[in-house]
């Protein structure tokens, strides 16, 4: 047995795609099905491409919920700090921010949670992390 991907519905393929290229992920394949109106994008961390986030998007559909049914994607980043200060200087609202020097949560556009884990050690608790509240759900 062995892993393929993860698959996620999306109703706006542009912003997704910023989110996931600001996370830090490439796009490495794309299927797009006329006849059953819709598109298949197949994105990894290069270095890891055999683990894969599918985003389908459906063309009719006109958005989708929460989407915390799903529960979250989870990335090992070499560099919580930095990694959370691009995706909220791209725009991005930090959920829980990485007061501990290791695990922070933010949302795609269509709501789902990915969760951000320091890979080894924890970082050394810094601002403006150290203080930030939590916002919204995670």
């Amino acid at each position: 047995m062995k892993y393929l991907h993860t698959m996620i519905r999306v109703s706006d393929v542009p912003a997704t795609l910023a989110f996931f290229e600001l996370l830090g992920l490439k796009e490495l394949k794309r299927y797009d099905n006329d006849a059953g109106r819709f598109t298949l994008i197949f994105l990894a961390a290069p270095g890891d491409e055999s683990a894969q986030v599918e985003l389908t998007h459906n063309w009719d559909e006109t958005g989708y919920s929460d989407g915390r049914n799903f529960g979250h994607l989870a990335y090992a980043v070499p560099d919580i700090h930095a990694v959370c200060q691009r995706l909220m200087d791209g725009g991005v609202t930090i959920n829980r921010p990485p007061r501990d020097g290791r695990m922070a949560f933010v949302r795609s556009p269509d709501g789902i949670s990915v969760e951000l884990l320091q890979d080894g050690p924890a970082l050394a608790p810094a601002e403006p992390w150290l203080s930030m509240p939590n916002i919204g759900s995670w």
